[in-house]
């Protein structure tokens, strides 16, 4: 059976590693999935799924845990999150003459240089670039990677996630009352824009906004919210995203340059409304008035206008969103769909 080497920079749980983990589980059974990560919860999750897991704690200990699947295998797939990883597998590759996919996988993050920049480097090592959006992929071009070294395969759900999440029940009354927020709380994700529309006009003092996220900025805007905005919950980091889904009645995204938005597609899972900013990777999930709606990006004026939007939104209105966006993820957003994308991507690395 051939590896496949998932290389992570965190053995943490979040977005980055929840992606790996569905990539690997879409890929299934014609490969041996290796997880190598430094310690952290994504082992634990791995093994669950049945997937062999190595833990190192420097590059030299990474370089010597995957030789031996280069040294002893004819061919190998391998994925990166981290550019060093990337360039560790490549010098085994060229070392053992070895039949080799490999991948970069490209999130993106707030420093332009090191999310974007460095990844033109892969290019001269025969290391295609995934990136998980046309925006991540617009970013890398502009830093310098070449069109034909980066693919775009966007992120998706596994099958298993999109149908156990808990879900919230069809609307029988109209507008909106509970918006939901999660989001890592810093700076770039804008997540003060809402207090200014709030500043902006006061009626929607009547919502209630519950923020899930913790973050450089959460103790100036938890402080902020405890100084005049009393239908504002800072509610830090929670396990409970899925659940807290089900019990709201909207998704509101407010970053202008999220490179993609994995809590738009668990969202749409849970069947809620969406409103997200017209920017980023996260506006071209949502096709505005089908399956859910856009305000400008940066514009508190314009985020008073959709709130209100949602505040009245006839019920019919509100299902036929949802049903939409469940519908747009049942096709552009799929295991299957993602997986197939990247298969032709590891075959064409290894004609």
């Amino acid at each position: 059976m051939i590896p496949l080497l998932y290389a992570l920079h965190s053995g943490c749980l979040y977005g980055t590693e929840r992606m790996a983990l569905a990539t690997a589980q879409a890929l299934g059974p014609e490969f041996r999935t290796i997880i190598i990560a430094p310690e952290g919860p994504v082992h634990e999750e791995a093994r669950r799924l049945g997937f062999e897991t190595i833990v190192f704690r420097n590059m030299f200990q990474f370089l010597r845990d995957i030789r031996p699947f280069y040294s002893g295998s004819r061919q190998v797939a391998a994925i990166s999150t981290r550019v060093v990883h990337s360039l560790g597998t490549a010098l085994w590759e060229r070392i053992y003459w070895r039949r080799s996919a490999n991948l970069q996988v490209v999130h993106g993050g707030t420093d332009e240089r090191l999310s974007y920049g460095r990844k033109r480097l892969l290019q001269y090592f025969g290391v295609k670039q995934v990136a998980v959006s046309n925006f991540v992929r617009e970013r890398l071009l502009a830093n310098g990677s070449r069109p034909s070294a980066v693919s775009v395969i966007e992120n998706f759900l596994t099958d298993e996630r999109a149908n156990e999440a808990p879900r919230r029940r069809r609307f029988d009354r109209d507008g909106v009352r509970r918006v939901l927020i999660v989001s890592r709380l810093d700076p770039i994700k804008r997540v003060g824009l809402l207090m200014d529309a709030i500043d902006a006009d006061p009626t929607l003092r009547g919502m209630e906004f519950r923020v899930l996220g913790s973050g450089a900025e959460e103790k100036e805007l938890r402080q902020r919210a405890a100084n005049g905005y009393p239908n504002i919950e800072i509610v830090g980091f929670s396990n409970r995203a899925a659940e807290e889904m089900a019990e709201a009645d909207m998704l509101l995204h407010l970053c202008p340059e999220e490179p993609f938005g994995l809590a738009i597609l668990e969202a749409m899972a849970a069947r809620l409304p969406l409103l997200v900013a017209d920017a980023g990777g996260a506006g071209p999930i949502v096709e505005p008035g089908v399956s859910g709606r856009h305000f400008r990006a940066n514009d508190a004026r314009s985020l008073v206008g959709q709130l209100n939007w949602f505040r009245t939104a006839p019920a019919a209105e509100l299902n036929g969103m949802v049903d939409a966006a469940t519908a747009r993820l049942n096709s552009q957003y799929s295991a299957a769909a993602g997986a197939e994308q990247y298969r032709r991507l590891i075959e064409e690395c290894w004609a």
